[in-house]
Order: C-alpha cells, then sequence, then structure tokens
C-alpha cells in the first residue's frame, strides 16, 4: 500500500536520520543516560557535557550566547513562559494595569495565554494584520498605550508563512522600553536568524519543526537587567531558576544536533524546498477560481495556503487521500470552524472552508510534487463535475 505524499511540514517534520542516531546513544546503560544535574559522579558530568553542547549548537543557530538559552518542552511552553513569566514580574511593580500587544493570527499558543493574562486584570490588544497577513510597524504604531510592557508577534505565520519584519517591530518596542517576544517556531532552521541583527528580548523556538523529535524546545531569553522572566514551574531551580525539571539528555542532544544540521543545509535546503513550492503553485495557478493566501513576496519557501474557489474545503481535504495535507494550524486541525488566521486577512467562511496549507520540506521530492499537483487536478475536475 502506497504511501499518502506527505505535506503538511508545518506541521511537524520527521526526524532527521543523524538527529535519531545521536538521540539513541543517550537512552541505554551503555550510552550518556544520566541525569545531567547529577554532579557527584562521571555519568552525570558526561551527560552534562551532552546537553551544554547541545544548548551551543541551539544557540548558534539563532546567534545568541549558550546562557541565554532555557530549555522548555517546546514552543508552546516557551510561548506561556514568555507572556506568564514577564507579566508576572511586571505585576511585582505594578499592582493594577499593564497592556499587552498581540497579533490576531498568532498560534493559539499565544494567544490563549494572553486570554489567560486578560482574566487576570491586563489588558490584550489583538492586532490584526493587513491583507497580506503582515504586521507593519504602522499597525503596531497606533496599537501601542501608555502603559504597554509586552509585544509579542511571530516571525512567520504558521497557516500563511508571510513573514513579519521583527527588526523593525522590535526597534519600536525598544525605543519605547516594551519587552518585544516573538515566536519563531516555524523560522527557526527555515530562514537565517540573528537576535542581535532582530534586536528581540525574547525568542520562542520548537525542535520537531527543524527536523528535531517532539517534545522539546527553547525560549531565548537576553541577557539584561531590564528582561526577567518569573519561573512558571517550580522545583529545583534549574534553568537559571526559570523551568524546573529533569532534563531530558536525549531530547536536548537530539534538537542540538538539528540545529547543528539547520545551520550547515539552510541555504540548500531554502532553495530546493522554495523550488518545489514555486513548482507546485505554478502547476495549480490556472484552476478557475483558484488563488494565493497571503503574501507572496514575504514568505517562507516551505507553505502554500491555497483558495480552492467554490469547492467544498472538507470535501477536497477528504478527497485528497493521496496527500498529507491540512486547513491550517495542526493544533485546530478537529475543528470544522474557518480558520480564524485567514478570516483575519478577510477571507469570508466559504473561502476560508476552501482553503488547504501545502507544506513542503527537506524530504520532498521533484517526483512528489508532479505527482501532487497531478492528483489535485484530478480531484478538483471531479468535484466541479459533481
Amino acid at each position: 500500500m502506497r504511501k499518502p505524499v506527505y505535506l503538511d511540514y508545518a506541521a511537524t517534520t520527521p526526524v532527521a536520520p543523524q538527529v535519531a542516531a545521536r538521540m539513541v546513544q543517550c537512552l541505554t546503560l551503555e550510552g550518556t543516560f544520566a541525569n545531567p544535574a547529577s554532579r557527584s559522579h562521571l555519568y552525570g558530568w558526561q551527560a552534562e557535557e551532552q546537553v551544554e553542547e547541545a544548548r551551543a549548537q541551539v544557540a548558534a543557530l539563532i546567534n545568541a550566547d549558550p546562557r541565554e538559552i532555557v530549555w522548555t518542552s517546546g514552543a508552546t511552553e516557551a510561548n506561556n513562559l514568555a507572556l506568564k513569566g514577564v507579566a508576572e514580574t511586571y505585576r511585582t511593580q505594578h499592582q493594577s494595569g499593564g497592556h499587552i500587544v498581540v497579533s490576531a493570527i498568532e498560534h493559539k499558543a499565544v494567544l490563549d495565554p494572553a486570554s489567560w493574562l486578560e482574566s487576570q486584570g491586563f489588558r490584550v490588544t489583538r492586532l490584526a494584520p493587513n491583507a497580506s497577513g503582515i504586521i507593519t510597524p504602522e499597525l503596531l504604531i497606533a496599537a501601542l498605550q501608555a502603559d504597554t510592557f509586552l509585544v509579542s508577534i511571530m516571525q512567520v505565520n504558521n497557516e500563511l508563512g508571510c513573514i513579519n519584519d521583527v527588526k523593525q517591530l522590535s526597534e519600536l518596542c525598544k525605543a519605547r522600553g516594551i519587552i518585544f517576544h516573538t515566536d519563531a517556531a516555524q523560522s527557526a532552521g527555515k530562514i537565517a536568524l540573528d537576535v542581535k541583527a532582530l534586536n528581540v528580548d525574547l525568542m520562542s523556538i520548537s525542535a520537531h519543526k527543524f527536523y528535531g523529535p517532539k517534545g522539546v524546545g527553547a525560549l531565548y531569553v537576553r541577557r539584561a537587567a531590564e528582561v526577567k522572566v518569573a519561573a512558571q514551574i517550580h522545583g529545583g531551580g534549574h534553568e537559571r531558576a526559570m523551568r524546573s525539571g529533569t532534563l531530558a539528555t536525549h531530547q536536548l542532544v537530539g534538537m542540538g544536533e538539528a540545529a547543528r544540521i539547520a545551520v550547515e543545509e539552510l541555504k540548500a535546503d531554502s532553495s530546493h524546498i522554495t523550488q518545489l513550492r514555486d513548482r507546485l503553485w505554478q502547476g495549480l495557478l490556472d484552476l478557475p477560481g483558484i488563488q494565493r493566501n497571503g503574501s507572496a513576496v514575504d514568505c517562507v519557501g516551505g507553505i502554500l495556503n491555497v483558495a480552492f474557489g467554490n469547492i467544498d474545503g472538507e470535501m477536497l481535504l477528504l478527497s485528497l487521500r493521496d496527500l498529507a495535507v491540512s486547513s491550517g494550524s495542526a493544533c485546530n486541525s478537529a475543528s470544522m470552524s474557518p480558520s480564524y488566521v485567514l478570516k483575519a486577512i478577510g477571507l469570508s467562511d466559504e473561502a476560508a472552508q476552501a482553503s488547504l496549507r501545502f507544506s513542503i520540506g527537506r524530504f520532498t521530492t521533484a517526483e512528489e510534487i508532479e505527482f501532487a499537483i497531478e492528483h489535485i487536478r484530478s480531484v478538483i475536475a471531479k468535484l466541479q463535475k459533481a
């Protein structure tokens, strides 16, 4: 039985073989299995050495100091730590008030913590993007208030692939003494990142988005007196007292190896993936009623979001049984409601529900793209006749 062609890399990526091989070496008695916090014997020292090497590799991916990397269970935890941790610190100095800005098309891992903070007495502005899915400097400036203390704007949108100019946005905040966080889950390992050049205070990343294991990520926390993040998990004071818990050596080593490979393969991956994405779009753009959602210029190479005219999206998704694609974020795939991201950029409910996200990765082949084009065109033709 032939497996469907996997075109859902934005949801998750397969673990790279080199990464899996390194992880296996950290699981059994013969490997580096010990608790990295066990500093009284050789086993613990070896595990700690592996963890710190991985920390340096992840830091190199975003041009950070290794001491600025805080391990988490993924970008969701990193986002929660960033937003709630900064808000808690702010509240120690300001018993009431406090304004936070997020974009309306953030991942739920930012929107839900923002809503929770709202229930705790903070005010939250959810900033609508322009029709291309971009948060412009003008939009952000208009949303800032006298007591705005935190802004969180994603670098790359997970449904559209559009890229925000994080450097411009962060510098606007820096000039006003506002902490700036960016969710970089969809950009790490896909575009060149430099936290110093971007001038961000906090950045969330996730290993499984760049061929590392699931269940591990990191929060970059700039080493500066004004950037203070209160711990949300207590119990041992690990990670400079920002995130307690025994470190999973095998997962961290896997993330480090994935980061190392991402640095080495960044240009080749980007070229390969962008060419395949462009070929996929070229093979579909003459279909009646089709339109590309989001910016076609300021976008990553791996994501193509397409609205298929008046075709029922659920029926289309079910009919494309030889392709593994999605109608949006994996976290919302159980919901049949139209994508809030697509609605935010102006699509009707019908157009949003007729949209699919195709996401391409390192292991996608030209043959798979040609097969996908043929399969999509065939299914569309049948649905239009029905």
